[in-house]
């Protein structure tokens, strides 16, 4: 397998020459052959392994693990979509409710996915760019090689200490640290090297699926734009998505959007994104997903993160989590603005009670007491046992709350 590896980390190089002005495209990265179910070897990864599977007994267990066999079954198919049929089946995957951009792979076959790489992805190529990217790793092996890299450095790094010690002079310690420093820079730099490898693995993958393979490079320009939407908000300076800092365990994103941009294969162009099918699988789970960013208290980004996921129309559940989120920020000209998104998503469904719970505190608030108590009359009809019932009719008139 490493030659193949090997191959894909060159394509990348030549990827990179490419974007600073060779006039030939990079060849496509090819797929290794499928090597069959593996087992462990040797000590250190047999008891890596060990490790992986009593954490994953626990993870079965957790409550932040969201048992909807529906929704983890449609993020295998994308998986199995991507990947093919006969590598996928080593998988089990576990979607845990974590409202931020992550998914990982353990050595033993262990996927996690956090609920909001779901908002972050508009269908299911860009959703199996993620996911092959982990099982990239997972195939490389790059766990127990990582773990390795990082013993052999620490281990040099201990015994240079010990010799350091040992001399008083300034030219020895002052060695010591620049062999710290070249050993730290070379760890990190593996690392980087490693998530490079998966990239090429990843686009590897979509290149022979179905999928659009372009969606790789989307993912990252959709995340650079939420964190620039993000920086924006917060007043900050844009950032820099080419540096990268020493101790960076990720190639930078403006690297790899370009470099998957530039492995994607061109015949892919015109291939189905899945779009459809990921809205009609995510649909059940959005309010909820929405509400858990909302919390996160990033305007900026979750302001981004909605306008994005209406690119394609705007639904009554998006307009009411915008409304959501400018309430929540709660200046009086969001409270206004609150007001219309929450008219806009009755609009569309009258039957939204949580929209009409969100109109009556923001109208309350902009002095439209009249309107705003007549909202949160029509919320406790449309939901009378909702959790804050109790409260909403202690800001009603006494005389409509009497039975």
């Amino acid at each position: 397998m490493k030659a193949p590896l090997a191959g894909i980390a060159l394509m990348l190089g030549l990827a990179c020459t490419a974007r600073t002005g060779a006039a030939t495209a990079p060849p496509l990265p090819a797929l290794p052959p499928y090597a069959g179910a593996y087992q462990p070897s040797g000590v250190d990864e047999m008891g890596w392994w060990r490790e992986d599977d009593e954490r994953e007994r626990k993870l079965a267990a957790s409550t932040l693990v969201i048992p909807d066999e529906k929704l983890t079954a449609y993020a295998r198919q994308a998986l199995c979509n991507t990947v093919g049929e006969d590598r996928c089946r080593s998988v089990r995957i576990y979607i845990l409710r974590e409202p931020t951009f992550n998914a990982s792979m353990s050595p033993n076959g262990t996927m996690r996915i956090h609920s909001g790489l779901f908002l972050r992805v508009h269908n299911e190529a860009e959703l199996g760019a993620i996911l092959g990217h982990e099982f990239g790793h997972f195939e490389s092996r790059h766990g127990v090689n990582h773990f390795k890299a990082h013993r052999s450095s620490t281990d040099v790094l201990a015994w240079a200490a010990v010799l350091a010690s040992i001399s008083l002079t300034y030219q020895v310690r002052q060695t010591y640290h620049d062999l710290e420093l070249s050993i730290y820079g070379s760890f990190f730099r593996f690392g980087r090297n490693q998530e490079r490898e998966a990239d090429g693995l990843g686009i590897a993958y979509l290149n022979n699926s179905s999928l659009k393979p372009q969606a790789a490079a989307q993912v990252w320009q959709n995340v650079m734009a939420e964190a620039e939407a993000s920086a924006r908000s917060k007043g900050l300076k844009k950032p820099n998505f080419n540096r990268i800092a020493f101790t960076a365990s990720h190639p930078p994103d403006g690297e790899r959007a370009a470099t998957l941009s530039a492995l994607a294969s061109p015949d892919g162009a015109t291939r189905d994104d899945g779009a459809a099918r990921y809205r009609a699988a995510l649909a059940p789970w959005m309010p909820l997903f929405l509400d858990d960013q909302v919390k996160l208290n990033d305007f900026g980004a979750s302001d981004y993160l909605i306008q994005s996921l209406a690119a394609d129309g705007w639904t009554a559940g998006l307009w009411a989590a915008r409304g959501d989120l400018y309430r929540t920020r709660g200046h009086q000209r969001d409270l206004v603005n609150a007001a219309d998104f929450y008219a806009r998503a009755i609009a569309l469904d009258p039957a939204l009670a949580d929209a009409h719970r969100g109109l009556g505190l923001s109208l309350l608030k902009t002095g439209q007491p009249s309107e705003g108590l007549k909202a949160l009359r029509t919320y406790l009809d449309l939901k009378p046992a909702a959790t804050d019932a109790g409260m909403i009719r202690m800001m009603l008139p006494q005389e409509v709350t009497a039975q």
